[in-house]
């Protein structure tokens, strides 16, 4: 799970739009369009029975969807899951990013995450084969979209990995995301303009922090309406109100904490604008 909290990281996000019915996937379903309005929930930290008036619930994709909800199924597209660690390791080792000493890179701000190589077209062929597993569970079990973390991951790769390469994988997943049915997000990379939507093929975007980092445009210019923007409690200035004020930020902008707690929680904090 990758989301602003120990670098000072420019994080990134993309989104393509479908039109009001849809797309045909190229395996016969129809891609379930992302919707242009509603009250978003960004649920990583555990599911809960979303708040009255929530109409889009992101959960990780060992979750299953929220029901009567639009779901957004959570994917590393990049980098590992903690949990996954050794079975990257132990069957798929060349898939790995190594430094010079042979040992995989990790995210210096999510050590326990190691980047995955998209240097080379052999490694993200294996990245695809494994991670289409995932995608195709997301389908099974209902939800409408999906969203690839950490593209960005090339930006904390030392030079070792390349925005081409990273594009080059996204446009694999979102291939596979399409041919089962799902609507395919970007996750943050403001510095993408709109190769995103254009190279990739992404049809919404979920944004980390626009508003704190002054990155809204970017989205909005490329996608419209099809941006959910999550801003985090310990990072706000100001008023909620405030934010919620601002005519730049995404419609579909709603306040986190930083760990994503579970409703009940007492760190729990969700409003939404």
């Amino acid at each position: 799970m990758s989301h602003r909290s120990v670098l000072p990281l420019v994080v990134l996000s993309v989104v393509a739009v479908l039109g009001v019915s849809g797309c045909a996937a190229a395996g016969g379903d129809a891609v379930r369009a992302f919707p242009t309005s509603g009250v978003p929930d960004y649920q990583l930290g555990g599911a809960y029975t979303p708040p009255s008036g929530v109409t889009i619930v992101e959960r990780d994709s060992t979750a299953h969807p929220a029901s009567d909800a639009y779901g957004v199924c959570y994917v590393n597209g990049f980098q590992t899951q903690p949990e996954d660690a050794a079975m990257w390791e132990d069957d798929h080792p060349a898939a790995l990013l190594r430094n010079d000493d042979g040992g995989p890179v990790s995210d210096p701000g999510w050590p326990d995450e190691m980047l995955l190589d998209t240097s080379r077209a052999d490694a993200r062929k294996t990245i695809v084969s494994v991670l289409t597993r995932s995608i195709a569970r997301c389908a099974d079990r209902g939800f409408d979209a999906v969203e690839f973390d950490n593209l960005d991951s090339w930006t904390r790769s030392h030079g070792a990995l390349t925005r081409s390469g990273n594009l080059a994988l996204a446009t694999a997943l979102v291939d596979v995301a399409h041919e089962h049915g799902l609507a395919a997000g970007q996750k943050n990379t403001p510095q993408l303009g709109s190769a995103g939507e254009r190279d990739a093929g992404f049809d919404f975007a979920v944004a980390e922090e626009c508003v704190t980092y002054d990155e809204c445009g970017a989205y909005t210019r490329v996608y419209g309406d099809r941006v959910i923007d999550v801003e985090y409690a310990d990072d706000s200035d100001g008023d909620w109100s405030d934010v919620c004020a601002r005519r730049d930020r995404p419609a579909m902008t709603i306040l986190r904490d930083r760990d994503l707690v579970a409703r009940g929680g007492s760190a729990y904090v969700f409003e939404h604008c």
